[in-house]
């Protein structure tokens, strides 16, 4: 390698690549650029379209007064060197599907660029993205063989972002005055922790009813829904890629925020061999500790519920993998 290659591959870290152009990749690509965090590698199996999108954002360089590299490309040798590799890769939901529908088709694209993208970048942290979230983060940690720490899933910084924009428009406070923590699966058996939710300090029990906590619970659980049989086309982007650059942002910066994440449990909460959402702080390495909040006896039995869940869906898509493997 000559010593201008060197120097070129030096000038573009950090390097985060993103798997899958789709809208929740190719957003994460502009907000990860825009936010001055790292150079982007936007990798898709069509080609033209990451390329595309990857010289569209380029030419808005000057316009958001940014100088980050943004490549688009159809090779994983281009992700070579990423500090984070995210991957966005996979079929969205579509009106009536739950993301657990989503399993068969996912598990092996997810599976598949889990492992190209480790052989370029061994020393990378994974974020996956794709749905149903718990399970193809697992796979990816079988795949990937990594530890722990380095890979992980985003779900909870979504949900709680989601049921801290409920409460805000249910109460007409502002958003960032709002702080709320989601924890399980990501699907309709999270747990949104509302006794721990508040407003300004503030828990939101003193300012809402049983029953309007209720609503924003479900509705919470349903967010992801909710936006899908409105658009009828697609699920949601913008919240999502938002979700992950937080995350992102809290690795690269060694920012020790305290997040949930879906992340593989040794023990925590009662739970082993499962990747469920539990508050973690994300770190320069990935996941820095694992917190475990003292939970109610009926927000413990919620969680084991959301866990056993994913543990079977875990145990289907290795059937379904191990089946297409024979074929």
């Amino acid at each position: 390698m000559s010593s201008l290659l060197e120097s070129s591959i030096s000038c573009r870290l950090p390097r985060v690549s993103i798997i899958g152009a789709g809208r929740v990749g190719s957003t994460l690509a502009q907000r990860i650029a825009e936010k001055n965090l790292a150079d982007v590698v936007l990798l898709d199996i069509v080609e033209g379209i990451p390329q595309g999108l990857a010289l569209d954002l380029l030419e808005a360089r000057g316009l958001e007064l940014h100088n980050r590299q943004i490549i688009g490309t159809n090779n994983y040798a281009d992700t070579a060197g990423s500090q984070i590799v995210v991957i966005t890769a996979g079929l969205p939901r579509k009106p009536g599907m739950s993301r657990d529908d989503l399993l068969k088709t996912n598990a092996k694209i997810v599976v598949e660029a889990a492992k190209s993208a480790i052989a370029y970048s061994p020393s990378a942290i994974f974020i996956v993205v794709t749905n149903p979230l718990d399970v193809m983060t697992y796979l990816a940690w079988e795949a990937t063989g990594l530890p722990r720490n380095r890979i992980m899933g985003m779900a909870g910084v979504l949900d709680s972002a989601r049921f801290e924009t409920f409460i805000a428009l249910e109460l007409g406070v502002l958003p960032a005055d709002v702080k709320a923590m989601v924890l399980g699966s990501h699907g309709d058996l999270m747990l949104p922790l509302s006794r721990h939710a508040t407003v300004n300090g503030i828990p939101i029990t003193e300012l809402l009813d049983t029953d309007t906590i209720e609503r924003l619970v479900e509705r919470t659980r349903n967010g992801g829904a909710e936006i899908v049989e409105l658009m009828q086309t697609g699920g949601a982007f913008f919240a999502p890629a938002s979700a992950t650059s937080v995350m992102v942002e809290s690795i690269l910066l060694n920012q020790s925020r305290l997040l949930p994440v879906a992340t593989y449990l040794q023990g925590e909460y009662g739970l082993k061999d499962v990747v469920i959402g539990v508050p973690c702080r994300l770190g320069f390495g990935g996941i820095e500790s694992v917190l475990e909040l003292n939970l109610s006896e009926s927000e413990k039995a919620a969680l084991q519920i959301s866990a056993q869940s994913v543990q079977k869906n875990i145990e289907r898509a290795k059937e379904i993998l191990a089946a297409t493997s024979s074929v």
